[in-house]
């Protein structure tokens, strides 16, 4: 099973942008669907973007359409989520997590690994 561990996250104004990566170790990411969710406290965790191993992408809905981008690197097995125009309410811990099989998802129950998360904090 892949191991993956996220970084970049950090304290960040309003209207700034942030790049978080994920890492992965123990297998190649190039049979793997990958997606980005976060959790704020309080909240469910909620689906941002996915990437199925072949580049497709799907977004969900409006709150991070347009503002988020997931791109993957299979040869250095590495997955980016970049983020701009950030607002408050994007304030939470960010997770990468992947699926065997060439389809992306929106629902977190298909992920089998997942990383510990990392902070990310937009102040207004």
């Amino acid at each position: 099973q892949v191991q993956l561990v996220e970084s970049g996250g950090g304290l960040v104004q309003t209207g700034g942008s942030l790049r978080l990566s994920c890492a992965a170790s123990g297998h190649s990411l190039s049979t793997y669907s990958m997606a980005w969710f976060r959790q704020a406290p309080g909240k469910e965790r909620e689906f941002l973007v996915a990437s199925g191993w072949r580049g497709s992408s799907t977004y969900q809905g409006d709150t991070v359409k347009g503002r988020f981008t997931i791109s993957r690197d299979n040869a250095r097995n590495t997955v980016a989520l970049q983020m701009n125009t950030l607002k408050p309410e994007d304030t939470a811990v960010y997770y990468c997590a992947a699926r065997s099989g060439a389809h992306a998802s929106s629902n977190l129950y298909d992920y089998t690994s997942w990383g510990p998360g990392t902070q990310v904090t937009v102040s207004s």
